[in-house]
């Protein structure tokens, strides 16, 4: 699938802009106010392509009829040709992407290269806010995209044929270290591809061989902390081949909201849990349905009551 590409032309594609910054929300929409790609509209990460008003974790995906809104607003019919961009090497251009493919579009891309880049290589550049009519488009969401926590946990329990792979950090994966979750781990038999792994600069880095945790022929659920950085590798999963991919964009945060659901971490990383009797009261824990941070001090109580004895 071509879904990364280069182009500067502005005249037979309509573009978006997604530039955002995490740490600070409103830097997105400041620097499109100031230029943008001539023609661009602006689509905001926790305005558009999320709807923060529900659970389903830290970025939830909006609904069908808010995309469909969204589209038809911003003039959109499935038929147009579509370049997205944002800062460069970044995830925000994919998870729009994403919802365009998840929506029906055939023809969406992300551009190779990100505001800066572009403006370099002497695409034309305004301020001026563009005024589209609204579409009534006949949107057909394509659900073999999307992955929710019911699909994920069939993957688990083999109801579901399929690969979880995990889109975040080695360390995060591991759950040595948790940065934004309120639990640490990963879910239940997932393999681990550092999204980063796939930026060099502001640019993505193609040149990947996924072999090592993924061929082409395993259906896929992709997922991340929040399932925001979990869409560029689909996408260059996508780009490379791979046609079973699911993205389960409530990933990571939304699947500890379920107490229930059991999280896995690396048993090398915790000393704590390394001799047959401390295993047997990890995985006794673990059953019962502890899960993160609850698990390790329900684990370290248990243990110190053994040892009291």
């Amino acid at each position: 699938m071509n879904v990364f590409i280069e182009t500067t032309d502005t005249e037979n594609y309509r573009w978006i802009d997604a530039r955002f910054e995490l740490s600070n929300p409103g830097a997105g929409r400041e620097l499109y106010d100031q230029e943008h790609v001539a023609g661009a509209i602006f689509w905001d990460l926790e305005k558009d392509l999320s709807d923060m008003e529900t659970e389903g974790g830290r970025h939830p995906m909006p609904s069908k009829d808010q995309l469909a809104r969204l589209i038809r607003s911003s003039g959109l019919t499935p038929d147009d040709q579509v370049v997205i961009y944002d800062q460069g090497g970044s995830p925000f251009a994919a998870r729009a992407w994403w919802l365009l493919k998840y929506a029906g579009f055939e023809h969406v891309y992300i551009s190779k290269n990100g505001y800066s880049a572009l403006k370099n290589k002497g695409i034309e550049i305004t301020s001026e806010v563009p005024e589209y009519e609204p579409t009534f488009a006949e949107l057909q969401f394509v659900d073999s995209l999307y992955a929710d926590r019911t699909y994920v946990k069939n993957i688990i329990s083999g109801k579901e044929l399929g690969v979880l792979v995990d889109a975040r950090s080695a360390e995060r994966y591991a759950g040595i270290h948790e940065p934004l979750d309120k639990v640490a781990g990963r879910i239940p038999g997932a393999r681990n591809f550092d999204w980063a792994q796939l930026v060099h600069g502001q640019e993505f880095y193609e040149d990947v061989d996924f072999s090592d945790i993924l061929q082409k022929n395993e259906p896929a659920v992709v997922y991340c902390g929040s399932g925001v950085s979990a869409a560029a590798l689909y996408a260059m999963l996508a780009e490379k081949g791979h046609r079973q991919l699911r993205l389960y964009t409530g990933s990571f945060s939304d699947w500890i909201l379920d107490n229930e659901n059991v999280v896995e971490i690396n048993r090398s990383e915790h000393p704590e849990a390394a001799d047959e009797e401390t295993k047997a009261i990890l995985a006794k824990l673990i059953q019962e349905g502890y899960t993160g941070e609850m698990l390790m001090k329900k684990f370290e109580f248990e243990k110190s009551q053994i040892e009291k004895k």
